[in-house]
């Protein structure tokens, strides 16, 4: 079994989300025996590598930062995300009333500490906010966690 997380932009420019599909399959269908995947299931990264897991056979863990954390989400985003959490093994929702950049990162923390190995879909920038994509990254390097970024060279946000 192997346990893989994800932290990554919500927001993909069209030329990156065909690399970034591709990449996450590989990556996904490269890992031995039962892959168990971690996501907060935000918008953008978090729901692809999900929607993908589970196409692959996976089973989903979703970390919810905390209560009310639908309210940062609308349109498909919402949808999307009610349709995966119903889809998810087991759901973990943070003790963090509204929702908050320390509850993100506190997101983040609980994927990493779980996983195995960190996809990042991360265009190698600071984050705009505590929490941030940048700040998963530079956190599970800390930790000494696999990261592998998926995000293609030359493209910008």
């Amino acid at each position: 079994m192997t346990n893989v997380g994800v932290t990554g932009h919500q927001y993909l420019p069209d030329e990156v989300l065909a690399h970034v599909t591709t990449s996450i399959t590989a990556i996904v269908a490269a890992q031995p025996g039962l892959i168990v995947g971690y996501s907060s299931l935000a918008a953008g990264s978090d729901q692809l590598f999900a929607r993908i897991l589970l196409d692959a056979g996976g089973v989903l863990i979703a970390v919810i930062p905390c209560q009310g954390y639908e309210k940062t989400l609308s349109g498909e985003n919402l949808t999307s995300y009610r349709q995966l959490l119903k889809r998810a093994h087991k759901t973990i929702t943070l003790e963090y009333t509204t929702p908050s950049e320390s509850a993100f990162m506190a997101a983040n923390e609980e994927v990493i500490k779980a996983s195995d190995l960190l996809i990042a879909v991360w265009d190698g920038l600071p984050a705009s906010g505590f929490g941030g994509t940048a700040d998963a990254v530079w956190l599970a390097w800390s930790c000494c966690k696999p990261v592998v970024n998926v995000w293609p060279k030359g493209v910008s946000r």
